[in-house]
């Protein structure tokens, strides 16, 4: 089991990193964290919510990402409230002040239940678990359902990862494991030093104090790697400088109060002509290349977030004056004319509220989700002017992802000065899968989809980037790129051969 002595602290990469060895060792890694607070989703094959982190934890170990590798996700509202997911399926939603009190025992079972399915679906595997924030909560040790309990029950060896970056190492270890009692003291086996910069010889006499102090050994010091990971939690993305050398694109990401599935912009930070700027209500949105905005957990509460700070009427002149804006789920809702509530499941009370209107969208929200992995044909963008589908190595391009949002969203009619009806196209061959339309004549172009992992097709978002070099007279991309999971799967082995290296694993697959 990875524990971390707090949140941040690299539990996921290094519990990822642990599936890759194993794997490479002839094993078969089972990653499972029993608890997750996350609006960082992936959707499984069988249509089950899961964190992102545990479906990047499946795949560094060649497996397949289904829920019951993390059988209870809590995804915030905000208000102090989550909603609460089990096994894969909304079962309610939790208050903080209420949540140990109502949800403990139901969440207990579904984690030994997500146990049993992953151990009878591979019984020669083992387990790779992850805690969640800092096991010694003390407030919350009573009715901790992720950390020691889960390492009690299953009699798990603990690695204690430190962040060295954040500052006070010592401390963090020190106070941790002074907060564990006798019976879980034991659990822990050895310590791991996180994010080391510079020679590491320098944290020999650091390594040695530790070691005499706590008596518990030191496994491994991980460097600093200058790799762009994945971000474990949303507030990661505000420590992203957003600078890079060479880029020639600038595409602004609003960085929403409720952003969720943050992930799908990892294809487009891994563009070298790209650079992604973070931009949260407030901030000028100056004149980038493109807009995007992101998937929403409260579409209508990030809409408010956005007329709080005038950043509405910013996108609309920005678009007018031919800028390019795309939105990716709750960003497609956030486009659109009409958002109609009727059931208050955004909080409104029952009422509407007009969109951006940038898109002629009108998105009903009810309490059924859309949840699936899709596929569907591109259609757009075409070469040139935009218009055609795709083409792809065999003709025609094929887009793949998963659909995880509620609301159901319909074209309507829209007119212009010359009493002409222009409706938006649709971006795949699946018509509720996405839309797009041109802007007047000054070259404004407004488009979205619900298909998260749009960007991760190569030639896809390779074409869309295009799209955004012509209007700067820079020459096109190749197009023959790879599906983005090449690249991550390239970057797990570039995080595992770091492991390998720097980091001892016998003590902790000792009986």
């Amino acid at each position: 089991m990875v524990l971390g002595t707090s949140s941040g602290a690299g539990k996921s990469l290094m519990t990822a990193a642990l599936c890759r060895v194993l794997r490479r060792r002839g094993e078969q890694p089972l990653p499972f964290k029993g608890q997750n607070m996350s609006n960082n989703a992936w959707v499984d094959q069988a249509g089950g919510e899961m964190a992102y982190s545990q479906a990047l934890q499946a795949w560094a170990a060649g497996l397949e990402p289904c829920c019951a590798m993390n059988p209870v996700l809590l995804k915030p509202r905000g208000d102090s409230t989550s909603e609460v997911i089990h096994r894969g399926r909304s079962a309610g939603s939790a208050r903080a002040e209420h949540y140990y009190r109502d949800w403990f025992r139901p969440g207990w079972a579904a984690i030994r239940a997500g146990l049993a399915e992953l151990q009878a679906a591979h019984p020669r595997g083992r387990l790779v678990l992850e805690g969640a924030g800092s096991p010694v909560e003390v407030n919350l040790q009573a009715r901790d359902l992720t950390n020691l309990r889960l390492a009690q029950f299953l009699r798990a060896r603990c690695l204690l990862v430190a962040d060295i970056e954040r500052g006070g190492v010592f401390a963090q270890i020190v106070g941790t494991l002074q907060l564990l009692s006798p019976v879980q003291r034991p659990l822990i086996r050895g310590l791991l030093i996180n994010r080391f910069r510079g020679r590491r010889e320098l944290f020999d006499e650091g390594r040695r104090w530790l070691e005499r102090e706590t008596g518990v050994p030191v496994l491994g010091v991980m460097p600093w790697l200058d790799e762009l990971f994945p971000p474990e939690d949303s507030l990661d993305l505000l420590e992203r400088g957003g600078r890079k050398a060479g880029a020639e694109l600038e595409i602004a990401v609003l960085r929403l109060p409720a952003i969720s599935n943050f992930s799908d912009f990892d294809p487009l930070e891994a563009e070298p002509s790209v650079r992604l700027r973070w931009l949260r209500p407030g901030d000028p949105l100056g004149n980038p290349d493109a807009v995007i905005l992101p998937g929403s957990k409260q579409t209508l509460g990030d809409l408010a977030a956005l007329r709080r700070a005038g950043l509405d009427a910013e996108l609309q002149g920005y678009a007018a004056a031919g800028g390019h804006v795309f939105g990716l789920c709750g960003g497609l809702q956030l486009l659109g004319r009409e958002l109609l509530d009727p059931e208050g499941l955004e909080g409104s009370a029952g009422a509407g509220e007009r969109g951006l209107d940038l898109l002629p969208l009108r998105t009903v929200f009810g309490a059924a989700k859309a949840l699936g992995q899709r596929r569907s044909q591109a259609l757009w963008p075409g070469g040139g002017s935009g218009t055609g589908p795709v083409a792809g190595a065999g003709g025609k391009l094929e887009l793949s992802g998963f659909e995880l949002h509620r609301g159901l969203t319909t074209v309507l009619g829209a007119s212009d000065e010359a009493g002409n009806q222009p409706v938006p196209l649709p971006l795949a061959s699946d018509p509720g899968l996405g839309w797009w339309q041109a802007l007047g004549g000054a070259g404004g172009l407004v488009a979205g989809t619900y298909l998260h992992g749009v960007f991760e097709s190569g030639p896809w978002r390779r074409q869309w980037l295009n799209r955004l070099r012509q209007r700067r007279g820079l020459p096109p991309l190749s197009l023959d790129q790879p599906h983005h999971s090449a690249q991550r799967d390239q970057l797990l082995d570039r995080l595992a051969d770091a492991f390998e290296a720097h980091v001892n694993l016998e003590p902790l697959l000792k009986p």
